[in-house]
């Protein structure tokens, strides 16, 4: 099956800074499997899956303006500390918590005794990023598409019952560790 929208597709990765040493591979770990055509991987990345097949070895540079985006400047926000539970908190750190829309990754610019100043752009904005994907397998979607769409009917009647949509999980802030670290971040910002 050729990976199209709504294929199911399943797949070891390496990923780099352009000139870098990888920063993390899943090659020793599972494999990743997502949802094409849904936001679930950053659009660079799936634009050079599409077409493709299992078996096939992708190699692809992601520039910024197809992976996180530019860095921008004033992306800095105050945040009370209390969000954050009981984390244990350090300039440079990289924090996720529940917003609105979703999950949002933060880097940690400074703690207060009663706040947080982070950093909002995502942690890869502005970086060229170079993929080594092993495509494992492609499959059609079935129950993914019917889960996708029980999240959105759920996230739009709790919006309309002036909730804020955020998932199980949500536990305040969590710190995104080293091992899922780009797992977490292939997903579209």
């Amino acid at each position: 099956m050729i990976i199209e929208k709504n294929a199911v597709v399943t797949f070891h990765y390496t990923v780099a800074e352009t000139g870098q040493e990888p920063m993390e591979s899943s090659k020793d770990s599972q494999a990743l499997s997502v949802l094409i055509g849904h936001s679930a991987i950053i659009p660079g990345l799936e634009a050079a899956l599409l077409g493709k097949q299992a078996g096939d070895h992708v190699e692809v540079t992601v520039t910024p303006d197809q992976g996180y985006g530019e860095r921008r400047e004033g992306m800095t926000q105050r945040i009370p500390k209390k969000l954050f539970k009981n984390a244990k908190l350090a300039p440079g750190m990289q924090v996720v918590l529940p917003t609105e829309t979703g999950p949002r990754a933060m880097t940690v610019l400074k703690v207060g005794l009663s706040a947080v100043d982070v950093d909002l752009n995502h942690p890869m904005s502005g970086k060229s990023l170079d993929f080594t994907v092993d495509v494992l397998d492609v499959r059609a979607a079935t129950e993914e598409l019917g889960h996708q769409r029980r999240q959105q009917v759920e996230g739009v009647l709790a919006r309309l019952a002036g909730g804020h949509g955020v998932g199980p999980g949500s536990d305040g802030g969590q710190q995104l560790g080293q091992p899922r670290r780009m797992c977490r971040a292939l997903q579209h910002p």
